[in-house]
């Protein structure tokens, strides 16, 4: 149960000081309880009050650190089910499999499709981010020496492995990138927490179904460890999906703490090659509640609709989406090609850049800053207007880096061509169709 104003208050040290960033101790706890500020910014609270309402004000969702230096990725943290509640807080993370099932030049071809995806969109790195280093009972090649070439390509590991000894050996090459060790279960979690708790990784916690998951993690946390992630892939889809959505809910909704820590879902085990299936899956479990989602592969096609799902669902639904301002040329263009300018909206860029590119003529697009929005709705707050259009084009020197001198319009903001010819008189503005779907056929009338 969330702790409220006046629970936190009676713990407070009920000091009238200022150094809480408020005037009294009644307002501060107020604001512990929003949420709005953290309980350990009172520097007068006891250590034993601040223990127990930090425990108490935590997400329900543990917040579980993987990776080191720059590939350090923050998983879990959630709060609730669904994006129209609130904003997501630690995204999806994607792996791709390699098995010690597979021979060398297997493994290595798939090291090399993993480094293939790899592209920016929105400004935001799209790449594969985890291997999967999977133990299998039918292992042909040297699971060590795998994670030595997994490790080499300086992603965050997941190594599959239940076997005790073997997890061992693989952590004595890799325990400084900081892995996740998904290997504990009912019949092995002391011996796999020992290990992991030396090597100071993340253990991944599996079982038969979700009592066994709920009653081995009861015990590691008797233990003392809390660095915990949950595999919850089950048999088939139906149970992997059960699975994913039931221990979500009861660590978000029912309070039960036992469940509140991210989960792994090994759609490669799930999808049994079949390409399709696992695309499908990769969306599903991005979606119903995939901390870490591990593919047999993930291709440069099936990246670029998965990462822009992931993209979509894990951006703040208030702030919109914006490309970076500049000049993006399109089919080759250089700086004789025409130019044509919109709005930094993401999915307006998006649509006409894939129209441009379609026509096949060379065209620089230009997109300034209209602060996230749409053309009309920029253009009706004042933000894509003639006179910020000029402004972009001298602060970013458009004339000095395009010899061009014609500037497409969009249609819908016809109405600026005669300002920005006013204000741009080395310039003739030309007006593009309503829809970015006709600008295939105009860019090539045009050309």
């Amino acid at each position: 149960m969330a702790l409220k104003g006046l629970d936190i208050f009676k713990l407070s040290p009920k000091k009238n000081c200022k150094e809480c960033g408020c005037p009294t101790c009644m307002a501060f706890s107020m604001k512990v309880a929003q949420g709005a500020i953290d309980v350990s910014a009172c520097p007068y609270f006891a250590p034993e009050a601040l223990a127990k309402l930090s425990a108490a004000t935590e997400p329900p969702m543990k917040t579980i650190k993987v990776g080191a230096g720059d590939a350090e990725m923050t998983l879990g943290g959630e709060t609730v089910l669904f994006r129209h509640e609130k904003t997501f807080v630690s995204k999806t993370r994607y792996a791709s499999a390699v098995c010690d099932c597979m021979d060398a030049a297997a493994v290595d071809a798939r090291l090399a499709d993993i480094a293939k995806v790899d592209y920016e969109r929105i400004g935001e790195r799209m790449f594969v981010e985890m291997i999967y280093v999977n133990h299998s009972s039918e292992a042909v090649s040297d699971y060590v020496e795998i994670v030595k070439k997994a490790a080499a390509t300086g992603r965050v590991l997941v190594l599959g492995c239940t076997d005790v000894e073997l997890a061992k050996a693989a952590l004595a090459v890799c325990k400084d990138s900081k892995p996740i060790l998904n290997g504990a279960d009912a019949s092995n979690y002391e011996a796999m927490n020992a290990v992991a708790t030396e090597a100071g990784v993340v253990l991944g916690v599996s079982g038969a179904n979700l009592s066994e998951i709920h009653d081995t993690v009861e015990k590691l946390e008797g233990l003392g460890n809390k660095n915990l992630v949950i595999d919850v892939t089950g048999e088939n889809v139906k149970d992997t999906f059960a699975n994913a959505v039931q221990v979500r809910k009861a660590a978000l909704k029912d309070g039960d703490r036992t469940f509140g820590y991210p989960s792994i879902v090994n759609t490669a085990k799930i999808a049994m090659g079949d390409s399709h299936k696992q695309a499908a899956l990769l969306s599903l479990f991005t979606m119903k509640y995939g901390s870490i989602v591990i593919a047999e592969n993930i291709s440069y096609a099936e990246a670029l609709p998965l990462y822009g799902l992931r993209q979509n669902l894990f951006t703040d639904p208030q702030k919109p989406m914006k490309v970076e301002p500049g000049i993006y040329p399109l089919n080759g263009a250089d700086e004789n090609s025409i130019c044509l300018t919109t709005v930094d909206f993401a999915l307006t860029y998006f649509l006409v850049s894939g129209e441009l590119e379609r026509s096949g003529v060379p065209v620089n697009l230009i997109i300034s800053d209209a602060g996230g929005l749409s053309v009309l709705t920029s253009w009706a707050a004042g933000k894509f207007s003639a006179g910020t259009i000029a402004k972009f084009f001298e602060e970013a020197k458009i004339e000095e880096k395009v010899k061009s001198r014609k500037l497409v319009i969009p249609g819908k903001v016809a109405v600026l061509k005669g300002e920005i010819e006013a204000k741009l008189p080395n310039w003739e503005v030309i007006i593009a169709p309503n829809e970015a779907v006709q600008l295939v056929k105009f860019m090539k009338d045009f050309a």
